[in-house]
Parts: structure tokens; C-alpha cells; sequence
């Protein structure tokens, strides 16, 4: 193994920038490097969180042998296109790994490393354990079914977690976590106005056209209650009292 093999194994940056020719930006970086094994992403659209699952899905293949990455979304469109990115960084290495396997829902690397594209529904998740790191992309848009199918495969394998969506209103389990999850979660959050990549005049056009609701949602993370609800979040929330007591018994 050579010195630039020990700095990349090392370094996920430095592999990222050199073998792949993508440049992260500091959150980037920050995620490539991060040991963690659950983590959130609320990050607007076109802020490259897509790209970055890739890039850590493709780094998990090629240096933990043997390894399984499932890569879930609500269709299995929306799968494919976070495989095909992959796809697209490994053709880009120098040499490009070889594999034994190599579609459009699944890879399997020479390094018996294997990296499935599966559609948001439960029953196409439990027919795999173990893996080394599973992806939901869309999260809030994805069924709570499938992530309570996911969470029990972790377990043997430690394996990470990412979730990663815009919001979608105040419920699901993506909410839930950012909400309720505790330290044990990684949070990264990404506006629009932090990627430099979206210009302002842009932004001004989105606010324009989506109204201030949806562009909340899809450009600064906000979880935001629906426009056709009655009820504020908040009028519900104060309909409950933990302190009365119930009339019966039987009720508790």
C-alpha cells in the first residue's frame, strides 16, 4: 500500500477531492469525517446531501469488505437516482473497482461489498440484515413502517443511519427524531442561503411562486403545520393535560 493509499484510507476528504474530483463544501467535509453512526440531514434542496450519501455510501463499500449499504426512498425512482451517483463515482476512480455484479438496483464489488437501491416498502426491507450503513433519502416523504422495519437490522451489525429529507409538516418519524430523538443523533441542517451555489434572485422567484409555506419547508427546513389544518400544532397540543386525572381506573 502506498502513501497516498494510507492517506486516503485516513482521510475520506483528501479521497474525496483526489479520487473523486468533488470538492465538498465545510458541511461536507464535516459529514465525510464524522464517526457518527445516526445522523439527521434537514438540508434544503440542491444543497448536495445526495451527493455527499453517495460519496460516504461508495467510501463504506470500497473500505469495509463485505459490507451491505441499502439505499431506500419513497419509489424506487428516487432509489435509483442516489445508486446511480454512486455509480457514477465509481466509474470516475482510477481504476475503477471491479465488480461483479452491476445494474441498475444493485452492485456487487470485488471486495464481496454489495450496495442495493430498494423503493420505500417494508416488505422489500426485511428480506435483508446486517448492513453496514442504510440511507433513506426523502425520509419525511418515506412510510413510518420502514423505518421501524430498518431499525431492528442495525442492531448486530452497528451499522449507520442516515436520514435524510426537507420537511413534510409537523409528523413522520424524520420529524420525530429532529423533535424528540435525543443526543444519540447527528444534526446538520442547511438552509438555502448558506449553499452558494443558489443564487438570491432564485430564492425571491421560489418564495414567489411556492408561497411562504412550501418555501419554508424546501428551502430553510422548517416544519411547519399545513395550511389546510384548522388547528394550530400548538391549539392541539394544549388540549392535553398530563395532570388530570382520569374518571376511571380502567382509563389509565
Amino acid at each position: 500500500m502506498g502513501l497516498k493509499d494510507v492517506a486516503y484510507c485516513l482521510d475520506p476528504v483528501q479521497w474525496a477531492k483526489e479520487a473523486l474530483d468533488f470538492s465538498p463544501d465545510p458541511w461536507q467535509a464535516d459529514l465525510l469525517r464524522s464517526p457518527e453512526k445516526r445522523i439527521l440531514l434537514n438540508c434544503c434542496r440542491q444543497s448536495g446531501k445526495s451527493t455527499t450519501a453517495a460519496v460516504l455510501s461508495l467510501r463504506t463499500a470500497l473500505y469495509r469488505p463485505g459490507s451491505l449499504i441499502l439505499m431506500v426512498s419513497p419509489s424506487l425512482r428516487q432509489s435509483l437516482e442516489l445508486f446511480r451517483k454512486l455509480s457514477n463515482f465509481a466509474d470516475q476512480l482510477d481504476p475503477s473497482p471491479p465488480r461483479s455484479e452491476d445494474n441498475k438496483l444493485s452492485a456487487v464489488f470485488g471486495n464481496k461489498s454489495r450496495v442495493v437501491a430498494l423503493p420505500g416498502h417494508e416488505s422489500t426491507i426485511r428480506g435483508y440484515s446486517a448492513p453496514s450503513l442504510v440511507v433513506e433519502d426523502e425520509a419525511s416523504r418515506c412510510e413510518d413502517e420502514i423505518y421501524t422495519a430498518v431499525r431492528p437490522m442495525l442492531a448486530v451489525s452497528s451499522g449507520r443511519l442516515i436520514l435524510m429529507s426537507t420537511p413534510r409538516g409537523c409528523r413522520g418519524h424524520f420529524h420525530k427524531e429532529w423533535q424528540e430523538g435525543g443526543p444519540g443523533w447527528k444534526r446538520v441542517s442547511i438552509t438555502a442561503d448558506q449553499v452558494s451555489r443558489i443564487r438570491p434572485d432564485f430564492l425571491e422567484q421560489e418564495r414567489a411562486s411556492l408561497g411562504d409555506w412550501m418555501y419554508q419547508q424546501e428551502y430553510f427546513g422548517k416544519f411547519v403545520q399545513s395550511e389546510d389544518q384548522y388547528f394550530s400544532n400548538y391549539t392541539i397540543s394544549k388540549m392535553f393535560d398530563s395532570d388530570v386525572k382520569p374518571l376511571w381506573e380502567s382509563a389509565i
